[in-house]
């Protein structure tokens, strides 16, 4: 009897944990992304409205950008090379998480808010670490908050990238600035409407 409770136990924990590890299903509604994921302890909504009250950057544009560089995937990284063609080999770059933040980017996140133990797996801290980010932008280069185009291009390429003109020619860039932009109008239109 006591094997079967710690097994029925076990197996309830694992079904916690996992559903604490996915993406929301529908990722292009932002109502079905804050009833999917929140609760007691992971309030979606709550932590993005911090964020916008925060740094002044809106709820769509917040959730725009961890649609476009992580598709709300907690654990999402750049695919690995490969060495001679099928040997597993380095990542691109060190971007990990919602957010997908450098791993330099990050520790100067943490450093300057005294979020020392924030984790780019963690929903509430990758969101204000995207507030964040795009309030530092904003304060470099003048951009305004509500210009999720620019606001994806310089996140894309860094304030100092945006700045010397480097995603102007990048079509990887612009393309994901016009879906950036598209995402953040659908959230837009969308979240009055949420409960």
């Amino acid at each position: 009897m006591r094997t079967r409770i710690l097994s029925i136990l076990a197996v309830m924990l694992l079904a916690v944990l996992a559903g604490c590890a996915t993406a929301p299903h529908n990722i292009r509604d932002a109502c079905s992304i804050f009833d999917q994921r929140d609760g007691w302890f992971n309030n979606w909504r709550r932590a993005a409205e911090h964020t916008e009250r925060k740094y002044g950057v809106p709820v769509p544009i917040l959730m725009a950008t961890i649609y476009t560089e992580s598709g709300f995937r907690p654990r999402a990284r750049p695919p690995r090379t490969y060495l001679l063609g099928f040997i597993p080999w380095t990542r691109p770059t060190t971007a990990y998480g919602y957010s997908q933040a450098l791993d330099g980017t990050w520790d100067k996140y943490k450093r300057e808010t005294g979020n020392w133990f924030a984790k780019r797996t963690n929903f509430g801290d990758a969101i204000d670490f995207v507030g964040w980010y795009h309030y530092q932008t904003h304060l470099q280069t003048g951009i305004p908050l509500n210009d999720s185009y620019n606001l994806y291009l310089a996140y894309y390429s860094g304030a100092k990238g945006y700045m010397q003109g480097a995603a102007r020619n990048n079509a990887t860039a612009q393309a994901g600035a016009r879906r950036f932009n598209n995402i953040a109008a659908v959230y837009a239109r969308q979240l009055p409407n949420c409960r």
